[in-house]
């Protein structure tokens, strides 16, 4: 699944940019953040773009 993180600008993630899914762990989103690691975050924090 693909996401638009809406959220503030941060050092790991981009207002705006585009972020693949690697897994949805207890309703929240396991994401490759722009440091090259992946962490869980809150899915209000973005919107789906497709669900592929």
């Amino acid at each position: 699944m693909k996401v638009r993180y809406i959220g503030e600008d941060l050092v790991a993630l981009k207002t705006g940019k585009e972020y693949e899914v690697l897994s949805v762990e207890k309703g929240w989103y396991r994401i490759n953040t722009e440091l090259d690691e992946d962490y869980l975050l809150p899915p209000e924090a973005f919107e789906i773009v497709s669900e592929q």
